[in-house]
């Protein structure tokens, strides 16, 4: 098989991109085991791009370069076990789209709708609830092609193992085809926003992540800062006389109710209706999980840092929590954790040294990265912060002995 001429690739926000050599588009998951085997015959690496969604260089590739932009939509629905099965690169606001008309839900996802489904799921993605887990741990099966192009099934009913060490993969066990889901029935969501002092929120933080099914919020260091990621205008609805050092704050809960309702600061929908925010892509997001029990007084040291050392790095720090999951290089391996994560953008000002000095504080705490996320782990940290790293490298070993799903950033780290 001749594999296809290749182009220039870059991700949605542009701070990634590079040239390969061969570049394709699949629709079938027959092409896709065709142009893997192609490739993997001729020595060249394969790394695949869902929506290019990412921060970091997951997706890039002197090789081949596969995109699932042209493999979407649902292969079946398990109306008894309320699973269902989606080709790897569905985006998730259609993925949504269909559940809501099969009477289903996710349980659990993001503020943002538009990655691919395997790509989301690949590199640990999640939303927000102390009793919620990541979107990974929603995936009870998966099929995944293999260097020689051969088709793996892993599922919940073979090998727990082998699943838990695939539903968090960043790409290196090979190129997904399909995904089952864990659903449930349809629910709907009441969701609420106001601004909060930020010492007013840190003593009502234990009641408000206890009361409501999502909590989260973005601490603003200026009054601009909530422009910037689109944020709604709460001023009135806040609790605060100020206007900057606020905390934009959001809870959602489920409800009876079954008739739409977005007024300015509420809203009443189904729950992808609610979910979903819209971002401008003008921003550079790093992200870590770092254990629940030090998320405050992390969150504290990070808002030190901005007010005194980093005035003009004016991005909001979203705050979210997230529970434990059994995936093995998951960011929540086998930890409840809070995520934080703060961004730097084109906005002129060198934002780099901001985010070494917050990766600084948070490795403190022994924080996890979101691999799509910008962050400074290295080899060590992964054998630290992850105990199953070393069985994770194994298992893609004997997946792929030549290495051919790595990069150079991914081979830092995995190889």
């Amino acid at each position: 098989m001749e594999l296809p001429r290749g182009g220039h690739w870059r991700n949605w926000v542009g701070n990634q991109s590079f040239m390969v050599a061969h570049l394709a588009s699949p629709t079938s998951e027959e092409e896709i085991s065709a142009l893997v085997q192609a490739a993997t015959s001729q020595g060249k690496s394969v790394r695949c791009a869902g929506s290019g969604h990412s921060f970091t260089p997951v997706v890039a590739t002197s090789g081949l370069l596969l995109s699932l932009q042209d493999y979407q939509g649902i292969n079946c629905i398990d109306e008894q076990r309320k699973r269902v099965s989606v080709k790897a690169g569905t985006k998730l606001s259609a993925l949504t789209r269909f559940l809501k008309e099969a009477g289903y839900s996710l349980t659990n996802q993001g503020d943002i709708d538009s990655q691919a489904i395997a790509g989301a799921l690949a590199t640990g993605t999640h939303g927000t609830g102390k009793t919620l887990g990541n979107l990974s741990s929603q995936v009870v099966g998966m099929k995944i092609v293999r260097p020689d192009g051969s088709v793996m099934e892993v599922s919940d009913t073979k090998n727990w193992d082998l699943l838990h060490a695939t539903q968090v993969n960043i790409g290196l066990f090979g190129v997904i085809t399909e995904m089952t889901l864990q659903v449930c029935d349809a629910y709907w969501l009441h969701d609420r926003v106001w601004r909060e002092d930020f010492e007013s929120l840190m003593e009502r933080y234990d009641e408000l992540a206890a009361t409501h099914r999502h909590f989260s919020f973005f601490w603003c260091p200026t009054a601009a800062s909530r422009h910037l990621y689109c944020l709604p205008d709460t001023t009135k609805v806040s609790r605060s006389r100020k206007d900057f050092d606020v905390c934009e704050v959001k809870v959602m809960d489920m409800t009876d109710e079954r008739t739409c309702y977005e007024g300015e600061h509420e809203k009443i929908a189904y729950s992808s209706d609610v979910f979903a925010i819209h971002y401008v892509a003008n921003f550079h997001e790093l992200e870590y999980a770092v254990p629940e029990q030090f998320g405050k007084q992390a969150l504290r040291e990070i808002r030190d840092l901005v007010l005194t050392k980093h005035p003009d790095c004016l991005y909001p720090v979203e705050y979210r929590f997230t529970r434990g999951d059994p995936a093995w290089i998951s960011p929540f391996h086998e930890q409840d954790s809070v995520t934080i994560s703060c961004s730097g953008g084109p906005n002129g000002v060198d934002y780099w040294p901001f985010l070494k000095d917050v990766d600084a504080i948070l490795r403190q705490y022994g924080a996890r990265p979101h691999w799509g996320k910008l962050h400074f782990t290295q080899r060590d940290d992964v054998d630290r912060w992850f105990p199953k790293a070393e069985a994770f490298r194994q298992l893609r070993r004997e997946w792929d002995p030549q290495g051919y799903f790595l990069n150079d950033h991914l081979r830092a780290l995995f190889d």
